[in-house]
């Protein structure tokens, strides 16, 4: 028997505050995640037979106290390393004991953390600097996102014992790196908040467009990854950046439905049924992004993405988007953060501001650096089909269907390769 989704959301939200309360009683990663994540699996379990307890969140606590006790007492290490005080402090006392050291907060926050939610101090350690972009996303979405060892790995199309050893290893350097469970400090915060942000849109990604695997998307990675954008919103109200990303997720998710056909195939933002497109997404992305570019002092990279996202999803049609909008947000995207993908991205807003040559010639000096990326092809090929050259853009559709890692997006590169010849 399985809790229905309200309950799950709700499990997911819980987690990582049941989580943060056992670190600043014992700090130590394994035990109290591992302790949580067994408490998740009796939820999931007794939930629907004896319907949810009138405290969730205590009742979580007791049960993840419960389990811990059990790992520090069975492990010989782990009960050394033990606080006396903590296994003597009952459960239903740790539920009210949530104290916060708010002169260590970001200084950006316009809000202490509410009831205790150790959340944002959670997600800056599964960032810690110490670990690759592939180790803090899956130890997040372990730790804040609640997932099993086996979801994150499937997720991801790896063997499950493959994830296990990556997410072990993070443990490991979080702990040889001498981090504590505590707010960062003012030296590193902005670099970790950016981890953060990075991670949670890198998992959103991972959700819209998945890297391996049959299908295009995984919604439930996008879902998770917009779930985190929220939770970062709500606890960082004052930080535009974070504003930016949670727009920019819902302005993408936006046109989720209308990306795939009813066989799986990719459909093309150009050829997308726009009256599938989630208006109520749309409308709540705009409104964000608008409202954050009329107040921030310093634009951000997300915030640009987001405003070039809020275009397209306003155009009624591919006709009337403004183009020139998009390519001078590029222009400014290119200046606050330079990269190929970006510049890739605006050789297309040239293209359709100054036509396909000068589109081609913009993606001239990128070809060294994503020679092996599928996504710098396929816009190659697009262009080199506007300019009336069939035959080259069948070769660079072919080269890009090569380079593609997704099933889907390999599919649809070769079947228009096809198409040309």
């Amino acid at each position: 028997m399985t809790v229905d989704q309200a309950a799950e959301d709700l499990l997911r939200e819980l987690a990582p505050q049941v989580l943060g309360v056992l670190m600043r009683r014992y700090d130590g990663l394994d035990s109290c995640e591992d302790a949580v994540q067994e408490a998740l699996v009796d939820a999931a379990v007794q939930w629907p037979a004896s319907g949810r307890p009138e405290n969730p969140r205590a009742w979580l606590l007791t049960v993840a106290t419960r389990r811990l006790t059990d790992i520090l007492r069975s492990e010989a290490a782990r009960r050394r390393r033990e606080d006396a005080d903590y296994l003597a402090t009952p459960p239903a006392s740790l539920a009210g004991a949530d104290a916060w050291l708010t002169d260590t907060w970001p200084a950006n926050a316009t809000a202490g953390p509410r009831d205790g939610d150790d959340t944002l101090t959670l997600l800056f350690l599964c960032c810690h600097p110490a670990l690759t972009a592939s180790s803090q996303v899956a130890l997040t979405l372990r730790a804040v996102g609640g997932l099993t060892t086996a979801e994150i790995a499937r997720a991801f199309v790896v063997p499950e014992s493959t994830m296990a050893q990556r997410i072990s290893r993070a443990k490991q350097q979080i702990r040889a790196a001498g981090a504590k469970f505590a707010p960062p400090d003012a030296a590193d915060r902005d670099e970790r908040l950016r981890a953060v942000q990075q991670v949670s849109y890198l998992i959103f990604n991972e959700g819209y467009t998945a890297s391996a695997g049959e299908a295009l998307q995984r919604t439930d990675l996008s879902a998770e990854g917009i779930r985190l954008a929220r939770l970062l919103r709500r606890l960082l109200p004052a930080d535009a950046e974070t504003a930016g990303l949670l727009a920019l997720m819902l302005l993408t998710d936006a046109r989720r439905a209308a990306r795939v056909a009813p066989d799986g195939a990719l459909i093309p933002l150009a050829e997308q049924d726009r009256a599938r497109w989630d208006r109520a997404l749309i409308g709540e992305g705009s409104a964000l992004i608008e409202q954050t570019l009329a107040t921030t002092t310093a634009l951000g990279p997300y915030q640009l993405q987001a405003a070039i996202a809020a275009v397209h999803d306003e155009a009624s049609s591919v006709a009337d988007t403004d183009w020139a909008e998009i390519l001078a947000l590029y222009e400014l995207l290119a200046r606050v953060s330079p990269g190929p993908m970006v510049f890739l991205g605006k050789a297309v807003a040239v293209a359709m501001v100054h036509g396909p040559a000068a589109g081609l010639a913009a993606t001239d000096e990128l070809a060294g650096v994503l020679a092996r990326h599928h996504r710098f092809h396929a816009v190659r090929a697009h262009l080199l089909e506007m300019s009336g050259d069939p035959a080259a853009s069948a070769a660079a559709y072919d080269t890009a269907a090569r380079y593609a890692t997704n099933a889907a997006e390999r599919r649809y590169l070769g079947l228009q390769g096809r198409r040309l010849r």
